[in-house]
C-alpha cells in the first residue's frame, strides 16, 4: 500500500470518527441526564436539586467566545423572564482551561462577578456532561422540561437569529420554544444551528 493510499484511508477514518462524534448527544424528545457541577458561588448544582423547577434552560457557555459575550445580557434576560415561571437558566462552561486559559474556573468567577450573573454558572471540568448532551458550540441552548422524575429535551440550538444586533432579531428561538412549552403546545422549531465558538476539547 503506497503513501497516497494510506493517507486517503486515514482521512476517511478521521472523517468517520468526526461524523460519529457529531452524531452523539441528545435529540429532541430524549431524557437528559442530571449533573453535579461546581459553580462560581462555591456550591454545586444539579437538576434534581431544584425541586420546585418545572424545567431548565441549560446553556453551554464560556468567558472568551465573542458570540457568548454578545449574548450574555440576553441570557440574563431569559433567566429573569423564565426563572419565576419555573425555568431557571444554568450556564455551563465546557472549555478546557489548558487550551483556553481565559475559561479557567478563576476567570469564570471574575466574569460572573463583573456581569453580576443572576443564574448559576458551572464548570464541566471533565467535559463529561458536554459530551453526553452533544454540545458543539458556545452558546448552545438545551430547553429541558420536567416530566415526573425525568428531564425531557424540548429544544436544542441558538438563542435567536442575530447575535450581532439584538434589535435586528426576527426569530427568538428560545422564547418561541418556551412559550410553546408553557402553553402545552408543540415546539415549531425544535432544533436550530448553534452559532458560536467551537468547544475547546481536552487533549487526549
Amino acid at each position: 500500500m503506497n503513501k497516497l493510499t494510506l493517507w486517503i484511508a486515514a482521512v476517511f477514518i478521521w472523517m468517520g470518527t468526526v461524523s460519529a462524534f457529531a452524531q452523539q448527544g441528545y435529540q429532541v424528545g430524549d431524557k437528559a441526564r442530571d449533573f453535579d457541577l461546581k459553580t462560581v458561588h462555591g456550591d454545586r448544582i444539579s437538576l434534581k436539586g431544584h425541586t420546585d423547577a418545572k424545567g431548565f434552560l441549560v446553556v453551554f457557555s464560556c468567558n472568551t467566545c465573542p458570540y457568548v459575550v454578545a449574548y450574555e445580557d440576553r441570557m440574563i434576560d431569559l433567566h429573569h423572564k423564565y426563572a419565576p415561571m419555573g425555568y431557571p437558566l444554568i450556564a455551563i462552561n465546557p472549555n478546557d482551561a489548558q487550551i483556553s486559559p481565559g475559561d479557567s474556573f478563576e476567570k469564570m468567577k471574575e466574569r460572573a462577578k463583573k456581569k453580576n450573573f443572576p443564574f448559576a454558572y458551572a464548570y464541566d471540568e471533565t467535559q463529561e456532561i458536554t459530551k453526553a448532551y452533544g454540545a458543539t458550540n458556545t452558546p448552545q441552548v438545551y430547553l429541558l422540561e420536567k416530566s415526573g422524575g425525568d428531564f425531557i429535551v424540548k429544544y436544542i440550538g441558538a438563542i435567536d437569529n442575530n447575535y450581532q444586533d439584538e434589535s435586528a432579531v426576527t426569530k427568538k428561538y428560545v422564547d418561541e420554544a418556551m412559550e410553546a412549552v408553557l402553553t402545552g403546545a408543540s415546539v415549531r422549531e425544535e432544533r436550530t444551528k448553534a452559532i458560536g465558538c467551537t468547544i475547546k476539547w481536552r487533549k487526549l
